[in-house]
């Protein structure tokens, strides 16, 4: 589930790439006195996610941006969604907005037999913990986790990123219901790497890190319904760490259902 949000450029401003931590303190303030708030302090996954306002670049008073926000939880969503409406005035960093519109999206991969692609909009945060550095040959001089890279291979990646929406999955959906690594078959069937990337990146107030991050398109073939819930959970909670920080956040960019050409399917999926 999703909401999106129609929003229009107040004055003239340049493109803050540094938005995620303006963007996440006004979703904690709408959910504060929530049951949601609860989350806030705790070490786990924090069952949202949420794009940049798009398209990037530099704007003009009166230019139009998206802004998408994305959750498991319907109720959630719902506090975001109010306070936006309520307080339509949204300055993200140096980028003064008004909110005009807000409405509500289930995006959906499609039943089995179904194959699409999925992109990230935001880059996916990494990490590979120092205990599995001997695993995949990672000769590095600190026992700090090391931000994934290209020349770490394919490997390290898809262990992580499963592992991951493992968690989130035991976190957001019900116990009976087997996780990405509880059935066979990998959870993309191709990865094209777009990029990777280095920002600036304020992780708490008053501390700024350089991360390393990673652009991707991931081609899939739904293969059951269990796995139509994973690659539909990771449309919710995001790809990869630190999704309430907003990234990792994915969309469908192509979906083609079963017995339809490629022609036939849809695309350009908000």
């Amino acid at each position: 589930m999703r909401i999106l949000t129609r929003l229009r450029a107040r004055a003239d401003a340049a493109y803050d790439t540094a938005y995620h931590h303006k963007l996440r303190g006004r979703f904690w303030t709408a959910l504060e006195g929530t049951d949601y708030e609860e989350s806030h302090d705790e070490n786990r996954p924090k069952g949202f996610c949420y794009s940049n306002p798009f398209p990037p670049g530099d704007m003009q008073e009166g230019d139009e941006r998206t802004l998408l926000v994305a959750s498991p939880h319907e109720g959630l969503l719902a506090h975001v969604a109010a306070h936006l409406q309520d307080f339509p005035e949204l300055n993200v960093g140096e980028m003064p907005f008004t909110v005009e519109d807000v409405s509500a999206l289930s995006p959906d991969v499609g039943e089995p037999g179904t194959s699409g692609t999925i992109e990230t909009g935001t880059g996916v945060l990494v990490r590979i913990p120092p205990w599995r550095f001997d695993e995949y040959g990672i000769d590095v001089d600190h026992d700090e986790a090391e931000f994934w890279r290209p020349e770490h291979t394919m490997e390290p990646f898809r262990n992580q990123i499963e592992a991951n929406l493992d968690k989130k999955h035991g976190l957001f959906c019900p116990d009976y219901l087997p996780g990405p690594s509880d059935v066979e078959g990998d959870l993309f069937d191709g990865y094209e790497l777009i990029k990777t990337f280095a920002i600036p990146v304020t992780p708490t107030t008053g501390e700024t890190e350089t991360w390393v991050l990673s652009k991707w398109r991931f081609d899939y073939t739904v293969r059951s319904d269990d796995h139509r819930r994973h690659l539909n959970l990771a449309l919710d909670v995001g790809i990869g760490e630190r999704n309430s920080l907003g990234f990792g956040f994915v969309n469908i960019t192509e979906r083609t259902r079963p017995g339809e050409t490629e022609l036939e399917g849809e695309n350009a999926f908000p």
